[in-house]
């Protein structure tokens, strides 16, 4: 029996979209239906991220539409879910807009949740756990081209980087039973998906302690390796490595496996010392160089992406050209890049003062992103001439008659339709490019 039609936006990353899939298949268990018109549903939920101000600044901005609906319609719930529903708890429901609060791992609690609020007794369950995995529960799919699933391998984090507020709001690390993970793969591959990612704050600490029997542990090379081997035609990604725990055995298990794809995404933050250790990253940049040249030197078309925030505290205009000539010397094929925003409760909030002005912040970030559009487009001109076995994902959106894909090591490839569709495996030789496409034909 249908008991309510949900809405859900998600926000943030690629964790946020598979916490978001299994809301919706703890939801659908317990007899209530997704909805893509928010105009329809009985139920709205925001599934949040705290990491960025601006994050929660568009998500605060969300809210007055919702507000609307409820103004319009009356019984609407309102629901905020995730990474700022735990950070700011019972605040999001100072403003009467939001009846239910859910932390990351409160999800089950979801069905009780709904049907306990009212009016005057709005429910917020934002504890955190030592346990919760959901390892037990085959997410509701939430893609559209039914080629690509995520598969969250553990939660929590216990870097506690001093920028960070991912601790505080998803809890301490934890890795999930390595038979679900399989056979949840197994799951994706039946559904007919073709590409699985592997997701959590730091898989390179992946470790499986069996409370039975030491002959089942396992690390996030073994794991890799597992489920590689579930299909040959399922392409494995994983995201996101961390620099002081990336392995050889990991290095070496990608090259192992062709449909382990030849990518990965390693967030440097800062090419300073003095910026790195006061960040609590725990490597030094010669560290890092140490892994971007080991990970080329058994991978040598492997793409490296990173992360790279400008501006944290103290920083000087020496840090800054560090990080500059790291992004050089790396040659990164893309990155994401930010300013440094203050996050509540973190250890740089507590003990740094933020004290690089907005301009200089500013300043420095466009440079970063300057070198990093020559950078992708030098990354890419290497590609001119190759030809690479991509995967399609989907119909350009500048044109209906090509379609796009990404290759092995995650460089998105345009290219003629050629009759082929969405889910295909082809061969396509890049003729050109953009810094953020390689434009191909079909070989």
């Amino acid at each position: 029996m249908e008991k309510g039609r949900i809405y859900i936006e998600t926000y943030g990353c690629q964790m946020n979209v598979n916490d978001s899939e299994v809301m919706l298949s703890i939801l659908h268990d317990a007899g209530y239906v997704r909805t893509m018109d928010m105009n329809d549903a009985d139920i709205i939920l925001v599934n949040t991220c705290a990491i960025r101000d601006n994050a929660e600044q568009r998500i605060h901005g969300r809210l007055e539409q919702f507000r609307l609906q409820k103004q319009r319609r009356g019984n609407v719930i309102v629901g905020v879910t995730g990474c700022m529903a735990e950070r700011l708890k019972d605040k999001l429901l100072d403003n009467h807009i939001v009846d239910l609060v859910a932390g990351p791992d409160a999800y089950r609690d979801l069905p009780r949740m709904i049907e306990a609020t009212t009016p005057d007794s709005p429910q917020i369950n934002v504890l955190l756990s030592h346990e919760e995995t959901y390892a037990d529960i085959i997410p509701e799919r939430m893609d559209r081209n039914g080629v690509s699933a995520y598969i969250s391998i553990m939660r929590g984090c216990n870097n506690v980087c001093s920028y960070c507020v991912v601790p505080y709001t998803r809890g301490a690390e934890r890795s999930r039973d390595p038979r679900t993970i399989i056979r949840e793969a197994e799951d994706i591959v039946a559904k007919g998906y073709r590409e699985v990612c592997l997701l959590g704050q730091n898989v390179d600490s992946y470790l499986w302690e069996d409370p039975e029997t030491a002959d089942r542990n396992m690390n996030f090379a073994q794991l890799l390796e597992a489920v590689a081997k579930v299909s040959p035609d399922l392409r494995v990604r994983f995201s996101t490595s961390h620099p002081k725990d990336i392995s050889d055995e990991v290095i070496y298990t990608m090259a192992m496996y062709s449909n382990i794809c030849r990518h990965i995404h390693l967030p440097v933050q800062s090419g300073s010392n003095a910026m790195l250790e006061k960040m609590r990253r725990k490597y030094t940049r010669e560290w890092y160089l140490e892994r971007v040249q080991k990970i080329r030197s058994v991978i040598p078309d492997c793409g490296i992406t990173t992360d790279v925030i400008a501006g944290f505290c103290g920083e000087t205009e020496e840090d800054h050209r560090d990080t500059l000539s790291l992004m050089e010397k790396v040659g990164f094929d893309s990155a994401f890049m930010f300013q440094y925003s203050e996050r509540p409760g973190t250890l740089a909030a507590r003990k740094y003062k933020d004290d690089v002005p907005e301009e200089v912040k500013t300043r420095r970030l466009n440079e970063i992103i300057a070198l990093q559009n020559r950078l992708s487009l030098q990354s890419n001109e290497r590609e001119i001439g190759r030809t690479h076995r991509v995967l399609i994902e989907g119909v350009s959106k500048k044109n209906a008659d090509e379609l796009f894909g990404r290759a092995s090591n995650n460089k998105v490839c345009v290219f003629p339709a050629g009759g082929h569709h969405i889910g295909e495996y082809v061969d396509v030789e890049v003729v050109s490019c953009t810094s953020a496409t390689l434009l191909s034909r079909l070989r």
